[in-house]
């Protein structure tokens, strides 16, 4: 992660994050947090303007030995190093609480068994969370409302569907009033069109793969100052795709956890700092973020 880190000074200083840093790249207490502090910010700080953009969205939040995906300690962990969003995943419990967590079942990434749908929340809450390694933890299940709650003046969520609706996803942001330093991702544009008639303040994460989901998207009406793109988990066969979106005035994402990311995490390349020329050449070929492990 320190291999990646980065410090977008020049870009965020222009949103309302100034008081984040005592002096270039080192910031108060310790942790690089980025204090949005309106939907308007959020938007103007994921325009492309042809600057040059470096930044991060952390997988699940970035989890490695001892700390868990999905995990408030985990997020604190990451921008210890680096300024970045936090991808994040909710799933409903029986009574109809929203949790975070990746997966619909509880044994890959906790004490319990069984789907998540099936317990309450106060059964939840006697579980514990398992590390990257299965490593049981002291740290338990979140709410979503939690992390909502703990993300603002420090970061940027984006909030993944697994099986909850744009609609609810939209409901429970606008209830944490979170609209400032939430993006929510819409899986089609169907689902981009109604997350813009509930709320227009509400930024989203698009899929715009090749130039036809471009021009589909185009005709949504949906504008482009709501989205930032996530491009593909691979480099694109043609990548003027992102001067095509760039040009529309969004930012493009690419994620590294299905490639580059295996490299060192499957022990393939035990030095991080060996590849870090093919994660710089994401940003060289247009990627402005990276969705990374």
């Amino acid at each position: 992660m320190t291999i990646l880190r980065v410090i977008l000074i020049a870009c965020l200083l222009q949103y309302s994050v100034t008081d984040c840093f005592s002096a270039p790249g080192k910031p108060k207490g310790g942790k690089h947090y980025l204090k949005i502090k309106s939907p308007d910010d959020l938007k103007a700080m994921f325009r492309y303007t042809g600057d040059s953009v470096c930044f991060l969205s952390s997988h699940r939040g970035g989890p490695e030995n001892h700390l868990c995906e999905n995990s408030i300690a985990t997020f604190e962990n990451t921008l210890l190093h680096t300024y970045s969003m936090m991808e994040i995943d909710p799933h409903w419990t029986s009574d109809s609480i929203l949790v975070v967590m990746h997966d619909p079942t509880l044994q890959r990434t906790s004490t319990g068994e069984g789907r998540i749908s099936d317990f309450t929340l106060k059964e939840l809450r006697d579980l514990r969370l398992k590390d990257v390694n299965g490593n049981v933890t002291d740290h338990k299940i979140h709410t979503l409302k939690a992390v909502l709650k703990w993300a603002k003046g420090r970061t940027i969520l984006v909030l993944d569907k697994k099986e909850v609706s744009i609609q609810d996803r939209v409901r429970a942001v606008e209830k944490s009033r979170a609209e400032a330093y939430t993006i929510v991702m819409a899986y089609t544009f169907d689902e981009a069109n109604i997350c813009f008639s509930m709320n227009r303040n509400i930024m989203m994460q698009i899929f715009i793969p090749n130039h036809e989901k471009l021009k589909e998207f185009d005709q949504t009406g949906v504008p482009w100052s709501n989205v930032v793109a996530f491009v593909s988990h691979q480099m694109p066969a043609d990548t003027t795709i992102f001067d095509m979106i760039h040009r529309k005035g969004a930012l493009c994402i690419i994620g590294t956890s299905r490639n580059l990311d295996l490299e060192v995490t499957s022990g393939r390349v035990k030095d991080i700092r060996l590849i870090e020329k093919d994660y710089n050449d994401f940003y060289r070929k247009g990627a402005d973020i990276l969705e990374t492990d």
